[in-house]
């Protein structure tokens, strides 16, 4: 990291507050966001880049980001999953432009240099030079020119990668209770069903903040609450891993039978009886967890969200853009095994969620409100005492520990 930027956040302090605390600062200082890169992005730790049915067969290959630094993740010929930078080791290039494909080697656009599927140099146009003349040098070897390889694991279906070598296992950056989640998700063989892509104009984690707050959900998104999808008055917790950094947040429909009312007292704007569905349709779907949970939201630091809402099955990667913006990459599947009409059904409830979803386009506005209101007052905090102040899992939901966990987490690997 350049010592620069270092030198030019020694003046940052975070609150003595703690975690009840978020400075304001770490949502719009280019010079915190370099850091982010350097000590999450490229530090300790597995981050999410997308699911083994995506690379299936040898030569399958799709781009992605890892922060902001362009990868590829590819399936070499013997079957194995490689990673690069996709970076050309020459002039600096990207080597693939493509979203996804099959092939065994990536050729560069610029020079065409070219890369086989390990991110190994295997050509270099006129290396030799033309009728004796030009060319590299007789000391260059190509071996010393591959591709930056990333580490790669797997975990029930997801990919993960990281820059560093000596990571500890998936499943021991998980933790036991992550993984029970995971497992239930992806209890069998997945089929893709689609892609949303959203771009937000707010800092990343202003929109992780969103996902760990389970306080929100039925204040802002009018739909939760009225048709009773997610009501903090139903069954439900928030679990938070002992680092703080990974959380589930769960509810059980139809368990708030005579505490309802506690929204209808309140008179709150979420809360709308006036209105109805012209197709019920939407919300017709099967129950199909034995735990009786029909939306859990689960969070695995720093970029990854797993979601159940209903029978709508999907992963999220949240991809930082620069200080102020954000990419979310939404990818829906279903199972294998499912008939039409499971299928029908996941489709339909998809119109519940991404960029425009009945219940989630307000996420996409509320991150760019709060990145407008905080514009001008970095020195400022935001105040996190919904629940209590410390970082525990809770059998309610209205808290905002998880959201506490997050920045316990992230104080953690940037040292702040």
């Amino acid at each position: 990291m350049n010592a620069s930027v270092t030198e030019r956040l020694s003046d940052f302090q975070w609150p003595t507050e703690g975690v009840t605390r978020v400075p304001y600062r770490v949502f719009l200082d280019r010079d915190i966001y370099e850091l982010e890169q350097e000590r999450l992005y490229r530090g300790q730790t597995w981050n999410f880049v997308g699911l083994e049915i995506e690379l299936a067969q040898p030569g399958d290959f799709k781009t992605n980001f890892v922060g902001d630094t362009p990868i590829v993740v590819t399936r070499d010929k013997e079957g194995n999953l490689r990673s690069f930078v996709n970076r050309c080791a020459h002039r600096g290039s990207m080597v693939c432009l493509e979203n996804s494909g099959n092939r065994l080697s990536f050729s560069c656009p610029y020079h065409l240099w070219s890369y086989d599927s390990t991110g190994a140099l295997r050509g270099v146009p006129f290396q030799h030079g033309i009728s004796g003349k030009g060319g590299m040098e007789e000391g260059f070897r190509m071996s010393e020119h591959s591709l930056q390889t990333l580490n790669v694991t797997t975990y029930n279906g997801l990919v993960f990668v990281s820059f560093q070598q000596d990571m500890p296992s998936i499943e021991t950056y998980l933790g036991q209770r992550m993984r029970e989640n995971i497992d239930r998700v992806f209890n069998r063989p997945i089929q893709l069903l689609g892609y949303n892509h959203q771009y937000l104009q707010n800092n990343w984690k202003l929109y992780f903040e969103n996902v760990k707050d389970s306080y929100h959900a039925s204040l802002l998104h009018l739909f939760f609450a009225t048709f009773g999808l997610n009501r903090l008055s139903q069954k439900g917790g928030i679990e938070v891993d002992e680092t703080g950094g990974h959380h589930i947040s769960f509810t059980k429909m139809n368990t708030d039978e005579g505490r309802e009312g506690e929204y209808q007292k309140s008179n709150l704007r979420s809360y709308q009886s006036k209105f109805t569905l012209e197709d019920e349709s939407l919300l017709a779907g099967r129950p199909e967890f034995d735990d009786g949970v029909t939306l859990a939201i689960q969070t695995i630091f720093p970029n990854l969200v797993v979601q159940q809402i209903y029978n709508t099955l999907a992963v999220r990667q949240i991809v930082p853009k620069g200080p102020s913006e954000t990419e979310l990459i939404w990818t829906y599947f279903g199972y294998a095994d499912d008939d039409d009409t499971m299928r029908n059904i996941r489709v339909k409830q998809s119109n519940l969620i991404g960029p425009a979803g009945l219940i989630s386009m307000e996420d996409g506005a509320i991150g760019e409100i709060v990145q407008k209101g905080v514009i001008r007052d970095e020195d400022q905090s935001s105040f996190v005492e919904m629940g209590g102040t410390g970082v525990e899992s809770q059998e309610h939901r209205v808290t905002e520990t998880s959201i506490r966990g997050f920045w316990q987490q992230y104080r953690a690997f940037m040292n702040f």
